[in-house]
């Protein structure tokens, strides 16, 4: 299974980075893209490189889309090409994770209506579903996590979904995680 993760100045880093790091310590191959089709830095300073560029990126080629949160957000709900690769993937039925920032692109697109969710909590609108406390929720194909902290949860959630439990639970071990 391959996953892409859309990332612009601005961007989380414990949630890009932290996700991009279990999921690939779980085997799926993870390619990260910069909205600006350049380096993106992180709202704390981290600047990546080598990322691929956005204006390149084929849909048909992944299963899965995440979206870290931060205050990059704002940029990404503004693209259109976001919002188009977004639908792509929804009608699709693929998986799409969002997290912190991140689920409100989804829910100010319908995408949440009727459907269990989460995200940081002051951001969370009446999205027309059903807000949980949880760390990381999916319900169907919609992953969403709730903040920095959730991190863990949240990619482990991914990981459970896209490449099954045993994966994610010897992924878990691997990493002494209290949850195995």
């Amino acid at each position: 299974m391959k996953v892409c993760m859309i990332v612009t100045d601005g961007f989380e880093e414990i949630e890009a980075v932290g996700t991009y790091a279990i999921l690939r310590r779980g085997g799926l191959t993870v390619d990260v893209y910069s909205l600006l089709d350049k380096d993106a830095t992180g709202r704390f300073g981290l600047t990546v490189t080598n990322l691929r560029p956005f204006s390149q990126l084929n849909a048909a080629e992944y299963g899965a889309l995440v979206i870290p949160g931060g205050p990059e957000y704002k940029a990404l709900e503004a693209s259109a090409a976001v919002q188009s690769l977004i639908k792509q993937f929804m009608t699709e039925g693929k998986t799409v994770a969002a997290i912190c920032a991140g689920p409100t692109i989804l829910g100010h697109a319908g995408y949440l209506k009727g459907k269990k969710y989460t995200c940081f909590t002051s951001m969370n609108e009446d999205f027309g579903g059903e807000y949980q406390e949880d760390y990381a929720v999916r319900d169907g194909n919609v992953i969403t996590g709730k903040s920095a902290a959730a991190t863990i949860d949240f990619g482990f959630l991914i990981l459970e979904t896209l490449a099954g439990k045993e994966t994610a639970d010897k992924t878990k071990k691997e990493i002494y995680y209290k949850n195995c």
